[in-house]
């Protein structure tokens, strides 16, 4: 750092990633900081990830952008969960929802009153999002303001247009772009950071600090400065994915559907133009040309454009911060879109670089914190993936082996205390919560042997009436929604464009 009274920050890669950096940054600095993102428009980026979690409202509320602004310029549609469909054999499904399921009672979460009762029904009764998702119906309102209504919704949309959509509200609050490839990277001969980036025509844009989303290539935390690449593909072996554009599918699901197939899953993202699908898979276990095949097989919709193949190892950089450079998204790691996790992982990474912002010297507790957390939370999402994989139901060679693959020992504590007695483990401000969890666990067929022991508290006629009024609200919160499709029609649908 220079230690001047402006801070020269340069943001290296546009895409989703940079551009929610710029617009974020731009949105909490002092007026004193000058921000430039560089990107060239002959390289292209990634792209596929269309489908978000709720904490993406946080975000965009804190840029002051209008909920339905957003959705009629991305084509955006509404999300209450992910439909895991085949992940414990052919016909098997589950949802994991967000919101609430039931309410805890006392000090004891309500999952264990439903363990206590011998699980009565679904777990998903008592699930407003599940009910809502099923049944194709969304709202912000439920109407009834006396009564919450354990809803939570995220977003699926164009990733593209969401990038050109922060890139305005960025230039408008005063981020300066610069068109241009990069040539070079400059370091600084005394303490290696970083100086500047060199572009095409003998140009050099310099900086204090650098946030690199320049995607998989890694080029100032990778390339540059050497950091290296923590390899997971021995917990996830998926290799390969392959994407592609379909018709619009009418209606449009309030859900992201995560289909399991013999070496993989399937994508399936509903938009208000268009429907998102893709394939992940491991090399191998099947081919790129079946992979392709099995892929357009799956889809409902005509195809929009040639089927796009991407490439990757899911892992993530030993440290997210070295020196004066902090990567975010893809230049920071990879993990599968399973759980719809790549867009959060920006955010995230931008809320804890604001946490950390430097003054005028980098202090290194202040880049230890950070990328400690940084580790955490990787680790925490990496092992939730991990347990889709693991606890699975499934006859084929690559299922068989991911059920025998022993998991990390953080994911294997995880397992050991919920079978015992239905106990969720959720340390500091990791992603996901119990309920998150314990839809996965369920879902996927891991059973507790027992429950809470001061569930045991309530007799048994109250137990059926709790768990009664638990899924009656969660029916009648539901059952007040309109259909998705009217909802979007009636506040956020898109104009209509040719590119439609």
């Amino acid at each position: 750092m220079t230690g001047s009274s402006t801070r020269s920050v340069v943001i290296v890669g546009g895409g989703t990633a940079g551009w929610m950096a710029a617009a974020a940054l731009a949105r909490f600095l002092p007026p004193d900081h000058r921000i430039r993102l560089v990107e060239s428009d002959a390289i292209g980026t990634i792209g596929v990830g269309e489908a978000t979690i709720p904490a993406l409202r946080i975000f965009n509320h804190m840029l002051g952008i209008d909920e339905d602004a957003f959705l009629r310029a991305t084509q955006g549609t509404f999300k209450l969960g992910i439909e895991f469909a085949g992940w414990s054999g052919d016909g098997s499904r589950y949802t994991h929802a967000f919101g609430t399921i039931g309410r805890a009672l006392g000090l004891v979460p309500f999952h264990h009153y439903w363990l206590r009762a011998g699980r009565p029904g679904s777990l998903w009764d008592h699930s407003a999002a599940a009910q809502a998702a099923a049944a194709g119906r969304f709202a912000r309102d439920h109407g009834r303001p006396d009564l919450p209504s354990g809803i939570a919704w995220a977003f699926h949309f164009d990733a593209a247009l969401y990038a050109a959509f922060l890139r305005r509200h960025a230039e408008a609050a005063g981020v300066e772009r610069i068109e241009g490839r990069i040539t070079g990277v400059e370091r600084d001969g005394e303490t290696g950071h970083i100086a500047a980036v060199h572009l095409e025509g003998d140009r050099r844009v310099a900086g204090d600090l650098f946030v690199d989303c320049s995607g998989f290539r890694s080029l100032l935390l990778g390339e540059t400065l050497g950091t290296a690449f923590e390899d997971w593909s021995h917990h996830l072996p998926c290799d390969r994915a392959i994407a592609v554009p379909t018709a619009r599918l009418d209606p449009l699901s309030p859900y992201t559907r995560a289909t399991a197939h013999p070496a993989g899953w399937q994508w399936r993202i509903p938009l208000q133009h268009r429907t998102g699908n893709g394939i992940v898979y491991a090399s191998a276990h099947l081919s790129d040309d079946e992979a392709t095949a099995r892929l357009l097989a799956g889809c409902n919709g005509a195809p929009l454009a040639e089927p796009r193949p991407l490439r990757f190892t899911t892992g993530r950089r030993r440290a997210a911060w070295v020196g004066n450079c902090v990567a975010l998204g893809l230049a920071a790691g990879f993990m599968e879109p399973l759980e719809s996790t790549s867009i959060h992982l920006v955010q995230s990474g931008i809320a804890r670089l604001l946490e950390y912002w430097p003054g005028k010297t980098l202090a290194d507790a202040d880049i230890a914190a950070f990328n400690r957390r940084t580790e955490a939370e990787w680790l925490a999402i990496r092992d939730l993936l991990i347990l889709h994989y693991h606890a699975n139901a499934r006859p084929e060679p690559f299922w068989q082996a991911r059920r025998d693959a022993p998991p990390p020992d953080s994911l294997a504590e995880r397992l050991a205390l919920f079978r015992a007695n239905g106990r969720i483990l959720r340390e500091g401000d990791e992603l996901f919560t119990e309920v998150g969890w314990l839809q996965v666990l369920i879902g996927q067929g891991v059973q507790p042997l027992g429950h809470h022991a001061l569930a045991d508290a309530i007799p048994p006629a109250d137990l059926a009436d709790f768990l009664a009024l638990a899924r009656t609200h969660a029916a009648a919160v539901a059952a007040r929604m309109p259909a998705h499709d009217a909802f979007i029609a009636a506040h956020c649908a898109a104009p209509v464009s040719k590119a439609a």
